[in-house]
């Protein structure tokens, strides 16, 4: 009966026990200091391209659009891409464009959120301030407070509980933090004296002093309020990795990296990471935009064939892509939220997601079988570790990835990536093994 088991059941494997421990932890490394360094889209497309311009090779180039997403890209002989598709942004709070205010002796910001947060989360955490910004005449500013032990931080008040029976803890969760409270301190020290406005009017002095910068300047700013948090080791044996920002980076990071460990492949090879697919990929810089077009265009100006839009869909056609992004871990406090035969766990390597959407599969991507047997054998020949899983129970999980939108050009597009504890939170769990096993799946699929 064993030997039947053996021989018919899906084995599951623990990731731990199948890679070099000393490769795992060494990647884990290096990939925390890139978290470190990229809280925002803009500092992630600067750090990838210094990477890139230090470690090019041969028919590999790099296309950036409006410093917010951009392409790796290596030519091949053959036809179509294989893409590994990521986003690099991440839920968060933004400064409105005219933030500062004072109130009840104090000098603050207000904010808007962006994507999927659960605003409590981000009451009484330390802040740090990450903006680009643009003066009039055209200066750039770019705005980096509150990560380093020497910077101040920045804090959203929460209510003591003192006082928060009827305001707060009598509501449900969705009712009682108000998104117009969610505003950020940012001083207290008055300029003089005078009665109105010497707290606002002392922020501004320092900011002018300091940056050059008035008040009409955030208007052309964006000022993305991130948690001042440094990746941590979790856990006596540092096993897993907590910090912010890890959905999608950590998609980002481990794309890019099996994009420099791979050598010319059949097809070309494109490492691509856009923004916005936490708002549903709208605008200039997302999936859907016609970014994909661009890079369509110039990889086959490269190759010497002519971009005509009959060229592109068939190059489109020949195309295969994974779309990188994090599933969400079994929690063992929540079992419930999850179909435990279809979830993914902790340990149990990369994340291959047939379907996304939620209730009877709307405004999902459901990835060709053949397509998914292909991935699977891949994988296995390559030694992946893989797991297979749906975000949540049918009816009640769900989410969406930028699958849908690069499968709508007649690209064979399958989801996987690792999958995240507290994912949409200040402070994500990844599994280290995890990591490292996303990292040999794209570089397998790169490959």
């Amino acid at each position: 009966m064993s030997d039947l088991k053996d021989t018919l059941f899906r084995k599951k494997k623990n990731a731990w026990f199948v890679s070099d421990k000393g490769e795992i932890f060494g990647f884990a490394d290096s990939y925390k200091k890139f978290l470190r360094i990229c809280k925002t889209e803009r500092e992630t497309v600067k750090f990838v391209n210094e990477y890139f311009l230090k470690n090019k090779k041969d028919r590999e180039f790099i296309l950036i659009n409006k410093n917010k997403n951009l392409a790796l890209v290596k030519l091949s002989e053959g036809s179509g891409m294989k893409i590994v598709a990521s986003h690099i942004d991440t839920p968060r709070l933004d400064l409105k464009q005219n933030p500062l205010f004072e109130d009840s002796g104090l000098g603050l910001f207000h904010t808007h959120y962006y994507g999927g947060i659960k605003k409590y989360q981000w009451l009484n955490i330390p802040i740090s301030l990450h903006g680009f910004l643009i003066k009039s005449g055209g200066e750039v500013v770019e705005i980096k407070i509150g990560d380093d032990i020497s910077d101040p931080v920045f804090v959203i008040p929460d209510l003591l509980p003192h006082l928060s029976k009827k305001v707060i803890d009598e509501k449900v969760v969705k009712d009682a933090f108000d998104a117009n409270k969610l505003n950020l301190i940012c001083g207290s020290l008055p300029f003089s004296d005078e009665e109105k406005d010497q707290i606002k009017l002392n922020v501004l002095n320092y900011l002018q002093e300091t940056y050059g910068i008035i008040e009409e300047d955030f208007i052309s700013a964006e000022i993305q309020i991130v948690p001042a948090f440094e990746p941590r080791d979790v856990g006596f044996d540092r096993s897993l990795i907590g910090a912010y920002g890890q959905d999608d980076r950590i998609c980002a990071y481990t794309s890019f990296m099996a994009f420099f460990d791979t050598t010319v492949s059949d097809k070309t090879q494109v490492v691509l990471m856009v923004d916005k697919e936490e708002i549903g990929s709208e605008g200039n810089t997302s999936a859907q935009s016609n970014f994909i077009f661009e890079i369509a265009v110039e990889i086959l100006k490269r190759k010497g064939i002519e971009p005509s839009f009959a060229n592109i869909l068939a190059f489109f056609k020949e195309s295969e892509c994974l779309s990188a992004d994090v599933s969400a871990a079994v929690n063992p406090m929540y079992k419930d939220v999850h179909e435990v035969d279809n979830a993914a766990y902790i340990n149990n390597g990369v994340v291959i997601t047939k379907f996304t959407g939620h209730g009877g599969k709307y405004s999902a991507n459901d990835a060709n079988t053949e397509f998914v047997a292909k991935i699977r054998d891949l994988f296995n020949k390559n030694n992946v570790v893989w797991q297979v899983a749906e975000l949540g129970k049918v009816d009640e999980g769900g989410g969406g990835t930028i699958a849908k939108y690069i499968s709508k050009h007649n690209i064979e597009t399958l989801d996987c990536g690792p999958a995240l504890i507290s994912m949409h939170s200040p402070f994500e769990i990844s599994s280290k093994a995890d990591l490292y096993e996303t990292y040999k799946a794209y570089k397998a699929f790169l490959g």
